[in-house]
């Protein structure tokens, strides 16, 4: 399927230059989403994965309805102080600055097959620091999953050594 076409490119936005890629326009296609949520979980059957694993917020679009859809768990990855138990935490650079993302001590068991997604590879920080808390847990980050990849800047390259699948690419 032609995803890109449930795509809509926001110019300008969040600023001056960005060529915003909204998902929510593909959400709101029931066929579409659910199509390319499909797809996802096929890779995760590929892949055996026992475990699903996303970044907030849009991480977690992505990957609820595919750990549902297998019958497996759904762990989240959330910036600091956001979950109510004892975590693990990981610093990660931004453009700007850098951010805390933190999961579960006892989210992931060892030996665990995790797919994470998300719903975009940018820069691929953010799923360089879920990878990371993911494998000081002692799971094993049999793929990554994205609906959309921005090739110009590059993200795949922090993934060597990582199954990777985009649905689209920009």
């Amino acid at each position: 399927m032609d995803y890109k076409q449930y795509i809509t490119v926001v110019q300008d936005w969040p600023k001056e230059g960005v060529q915003f890629k909204d998902i929510t326009t593909l959400m709101d296609n029931g066929p579409a989403y659910k199509a390319a949520v499909d797809e996802i979980v096929h890779y995760a059957k590929e892949m055996k994965a026992d475990l699903v694993v996303g970044p907030e917020a849009r991480g977690f679009i992505v990957g609820c309805p595919v750990s549902y859809a297998l019958e497996i768990g759904f762990a989240p990855v959330r910036k600091e102080g956001k979950l109510p138990r004892e975590v693990i935490k990981v610093d990660y650079g931004l453009e700007y600055g850098k951010d805390v993302l933190t999961i579960h001590r006892d989210a992931i068991k060892p030996g665990q097959r995790v797919l994470i997604t998300d719903d975009l590879l940018a820069t691929g920080g953010t799923i360089e620091a879920t990878i990371k808390l993911v494998e000081e847990l002692g799971g094993i980050v049999v793929g990554c999953a994205f609906l959309i990849e921005l090739t110009y800047l590059n993200g795949r390259d922090k993934l060597n050594g990582y199954e990777v699948l985009t649905l689209m690419q920009y």
